[in-house]
């Protein structure tokens, strides 16, 4: 995932994230992010991997 696509996602979330912040509800926002960026590192572990397994042949 490009860096600029991923500062569009946190921009474009960036108020619903501090509006459950501000109800108090800043463990669902911190929730939300992790999952977030668990997601890209393992669509980058797989890109990194097919990469590899294509050097390799």
């Amino acid at each position: 995932m490009k860096s600029r696509h991923i500062i569009v996602i946190l921009i474009i979330f960036a108020w619903p994230l501090y509006y459950l912040y501000e109800l108090q509800l800043g463990a669902v926002s911190f929730l939300l992010l992790a999952i977030f960026f668990l997601y890209i590192s393992i669509k980058e572990m797989k890109k990194l991997k097919s990469e590899k397994s294509q050097k390799g042949d």
